[in-house]
């Protein structure tokens, strides 16, 4: 069955802009639909809050900062947020829409990735965390539910319903928001969340990719998060036997239950996902993997939910997580994450042993010089600072070549963006190696375009490398209509160059809608005009008490503000409704007046001054078996 017909909001429009087509997903805090700009006619993303929620204002205020932060996130990794507004109990983010499936459903239907499948999405998923942790934002709910690929292929993370700034110090609130397969230790202890709780569940998500599974499985919420604190994320290569040692070392730095053991942000992290690349071998990175156990990506667990920090744990009724770990356990200090064994060595057989005794008898040591003394291969430089690099390069063997410097988002200032020739590949002793070091992002001064109007401010942004954001429109009695009345950042700031910056535009002085129902059309038309305003007038019409021809309703609603040069809808009134009157001549009053008001007609009496005392109706102005409209007055005689 389509649930999306009892959704009241399909086929709606919101704002008179974002006409509902569709429900997409139905999360814990909002619901998203497919729906379209109007005014732009694109197809976009709409993530409506739950009326329940948009009662509480710490909710609200969550939901806005989730638009204003994405705003200012301009990365190609990261879901655009086009508008924010709100509509009655509707509260809402206009976003853009991504045509195709979230990394869930690829999982669900694929199972465990190709090693250079699952990096290629980890890669730009870290490259979108880490602008995001760069410009001061945690995520705090990466799960692939949470990672949206598109049709094109374009990786994308969404829904930074629960982003917040690095320094906002999180409240003890006895609860901590989030999905309980992804959290980190530390949130479930304490709630406190900086970019390490996102390289943890980036580490989660990059183990289900390997392997098909989640690492810590459970009956209960409370059992997976008991795991979570106790028991080490177990390796790849556990569930995949083979699986290449860089894939088990790179799941293991970022899931350390400690997270000073971690790198300290998804930049960090995506260094070292691409070193683990560039290690590993063709036939490694396309190794077949196995298919994912049934029913392992369903459950409540991939829900964010609001969840204790206290949870009974099995076992012991009035037993806790915390008190757990403070007591059942020794306190949460762990040592770092167990690397997997080596494989054992292999045995050498008979052509080895012929072959060592040709080296020792100095036979073929010219073929042993040519194909093995003279080459060597570029060691693993990204992410390290320049210093490291020329130390590796030199133990090596090698020379350090041409040092170019460049502006990168991702990489931090300081570190090796790329070399020449690349990491791994095959070249000879005492060859350069030339680096591109990172100068970290290149920053500009945001320009002061407040009263410019809105397309040349938009230019002057563009012109200093910035990008024109998500726009806001608010009433100004002194700022002309369609010119930028703030920005945010504010002029004067530096940023980085590509930041996208938010603009507030005026929408004018105010105009008050005229109260035009019961007018007739024209008359409703001139008013509206003469107020500023234009006019629509809606393609069906409706029985009113007005006659035909009249308005009978008008949206938005008399009295409101509207910004000059704004629309009002207009419903034509086809007349009453016609009903027949019923036939009270020589009834009692009380009884005349009870038929009457009961078929739905207002009653007048007229006595006279004969009928001052009377108690029977003589006469009654529209005759019964008449129509007459509903809800007007019959007058009735009295005698």
């Amino acid at each position: 069955m389509d649930t999306t017909l009892q959704d009241p909001l399909v086929g709606q429009t919101l704002d008179g802009r974002y006409r509902v087509e569709a429900r997409i997903a139905v999360g814990g805090m909002a619901t998203v639909y497919r729906a379209v700009d109007t005014r732009l006619d694109r197809v976009l993303a709409l993530k409506v809050m739950h009326p329940t929620l948009a009662t509480d204002v710490s909710f609200v205020e969550r939901f806005i900062r989730e638009a204003k932060s994405v705003a200012r996130l301009d990365h190609p990794n990261v879901v655009q947020v086009y508008d924010q507004g709100a509509q009655g109990a509707y509260v809402y983010l206009a976003m853009e829409y991504v045509a195709g499936c979230t990394l869930r459903d690829v999982l669900r239907e694929r199972g465990a990735l190709r090693p250079r499948a699952a990096l290629d999405i980890l890669e730009p998923v870290l490259a979108a965390l880490g602008a995001a942790h760069r410009a001061g934002f945690v995520h705090r709910d990466m799960k692939p539910e949470n990672v949206l690929i598109g049709d094109d292929g374009r990786v994308k993370v969404a829904d930074f319903g629960l982003v917040r700034a690095v320094d906002t110090v999180t409240a003890t609130t006895g609860s901590v928001l989030g999905t309980v397969s992804y959290l980190a230790p530390e949130q479930i202890e304490s709630g406190a969340a900086d970019p390490r709780v996102d390289v943890y569940a980036c580490g989660v998500v990059l183990h289900e990719m390997l392997t098909g599974e989640k690492p810590h499985g459970g009956d209960s919420p409370a059992q997976i998060l008991y795991k979570h604190l106790h028991d080490d994320v177990p390796p790849p290569s556990a569930a995949v036997p083979g699986m290449a040692y860089a894939l088990d070392e790179l799941v293991a730095l970022a899931t350390a239950r400690n997270p000073e053991l971690r790198p300290p942000d998804a930049v960090a992290l995506l260094g070292l996902a691409r070193e683990a690349r560039a290690a590993l071998g063709a036939e490694q990175l396309d190794a077949v993997p196995p298919r994912a156990t049934e029913g392992a990506h369903v459950g409540a667990e991939n829900r964010t939910s609001v969840i204790p920090r206290a949870l009974p744990v099995d076992g012991g009724a009035a037993a806790s997580v915390r008190h757990t770990a403070r007591f059942a356990s020794p306190p949460l200090d762990p040592p770092a994450p167990r690397r997997p064994r080596r494989r054992p060595a292999v045995r050498r057989g008979p052509l080895a042993v012929v072959v060592a005794v040709l080296l020792v008898l100095g036979v073929g040591t010219g073929l042993w010089y040519i194909n093995s003394g003279q080459f060597t291969k570029v060691p693993p430089l990204l992410s390290k600072t320049e210093d490291q690099a020329r130390d590796r390069l030199k133990e090596a063997g090698l020379e350090v070549g041409k040092v170019r410097h460049a502006y990168s988002d991702t990489v931090r200032r300081g570190t090796v963006i790329s070399t020449d020739p690349g990491v791994g590949a095959r070249i000879r002793d005492s060859d350069a190696v030339s680096l591109t070091v990172s100068d970290g992002p290149e920053t500009v001064e945001l320009p002061d375009v407040q009263g410019d109007k809105l397309d040349r401010a938009r230019d002057t942004l563009k012109d200093k490398g910035l990008e024109p954001g998500m726009v806001t429109r608010e009433f100004s009695d002194e700022v002309e209509r369609g010119s930028v009345v703030a920005t945010d950042p504010e002029p004067g700031t530096e940023v980085r160059a590509g930041t996208a910056v938010a603009l507030t535009v005026s929408k004018g002085s105010p105009v008050e809608a005229p109260d035009v129902t019961g007018d007739d059309l024209q008359d409703a038309r001139d008013q509206l005009a003469e107020a500023g305003l234009k006019v629509k007038v809606a393609s069906g019409q409706v029985t009113s008490e007005y006659d035909k021809g009249q308005v009978a309703r008008q949206s938005p609603d008399p009295g409101e503000q509207l910004a000059e040069g704004d629309t009002v809808t207009l419903t034509v009134s086809k007349g009453p409704e016609m009903i027949e009157v019923p036939d009270v001549t020589g009834d009692s009053v009380d009884e005349a007046h009870d038929k009457l008001e009961s078929a739905g007609f207002e009653v007048h009496e007229d006595r006279g001054f004969l009928g001052l005392f009377g108690d029977e109706v003589k006469d009654q102005s529209v005759d019964g078996g008449d129509k007459a409209p509903k809800g007007s007055t019959i007058t009735i005689k009295i005698r």
